[in-house]
């Protein structure tokens, strides 16, 4: 059972969508897509973010900025960050000072997007990723924050018999420890989202908006490797991934964060000004 601060926390997060009429209410965006801007000068970067029309922003990383003046940037702009990711060797002695951190700035999820390459090689690695997370998780539960993961592709592997990622759903607690389905990578992979909503229910509660002019075809049994997905990336909206469909099945999930991203975006403006005008604009 959730513990009344998580209760609390769910119950004050403003919904993604205004129903009826079938349009996003908030767009969020994934700051990873700017990150030498926000390297460079983060509250800059932050005025324009909020300029252009994102609300809600997800953090990757806060440049030696301490955590009261990143919250004072934000509420200058009239942000709110419910969300951050943070790196898995954070998960350990770190841990402490993470959660402190995302009190103050005001997160109410905090993500883990990846799982090292050497956790992962090792036998037993998915399990021992598992374990660090329900352990993590009950911290961050304990202070009032949902632990979530973020998928990319490398997870949709075969790992002692079952889906690599099936195992993390399998092995990690339901309430600890939540998932931020980016819907483009587990297309790229070529999953279905909708079995994975059905078959774990309230487990998705952030989702990443990403999309691609096509998807690599694959050459083996592996992952299409990263730097061949990248280039590919593109405006929301003008790619391959039916949005529309996306929307309306998310719609029944209980998601309440839309983050926009792009890993390596040639133009980041001009991606974040039209991939907002068509999450603004499109109906569903």
């Amino acid at each position: 059972m959730q513990s009344l601060a998580l209760s609390a926390v769910a119950a004050s997060t403003p919904r993604a969508w205004a129903s009826p009429d079938g349009k996003l209410n908030r767009i969020g965006l994934q700051l990873y897509t700017v990150r030498d801007q926000m390297k460079a000068d983060m509250e800059g970067t932050l005025a324009k973010v909020a300029e252009i029309g994102y609300t809600d922003m997800e953090f990757a990383g806060y440049f030696d900025h301490p955590a009261k003046d990143v919250r004072a940037m934000l509420d200058r702009h009239g942000l709110t960050a419910p969300s951050a990711h943070v790196d898995y060797k954070s998960l350990g002695e770190k841990w402490p000072k993470v959660l402190e951190d995302c009190h103050t700035i005001g997160h109410k999820y905090i993500v883990c997007p990846w799982i090292d390459d050497d956790v992962r090689a090792r036998p037993g690695g998915w399990k021992q990723a598992a374990d660090t997370f329900n352990k993590a998780a009950e911290a961050a539960h304990k202070a009032g924050i949902q632990f979530a993961y973020h998928n990319h592709d490398f997870e949709f592997v075969p790992v002692d018999g079952r889906m690599a990622y099936d195992l993390l759903l399998e092995e990690t607690d339901a309430q600890l420890v939540k998932m931020e389905m980016d819907l483009c990578w587990i297309t790229i992979a070529g999953q279905d989202p909708k079995k994975y909503f059905d078959r774990w229910p309230g487990r998705y509660v952030l989702v990443h908006v990403k999309d691609v002019r096509k998807i690599p075809e694959k050459t083996g049994p592996e992952p299409i490797a990263l730097e061949r997905v990248f280039p590919e990336m593109t405006t929301v909206g003008s790619g391959v991934i039916d949005w529309k469909q996306m929307f309306r099945l998310t719609e029944k999930t209980g998601v309440k964060h839309y983050f926009v991203e792009n890993d390596y975006p040639k133009e980041p403006w001009e991606f974040l000004r039209g991939s907002y005008k068509y999450l603004r604009d499109v109906r569903f």
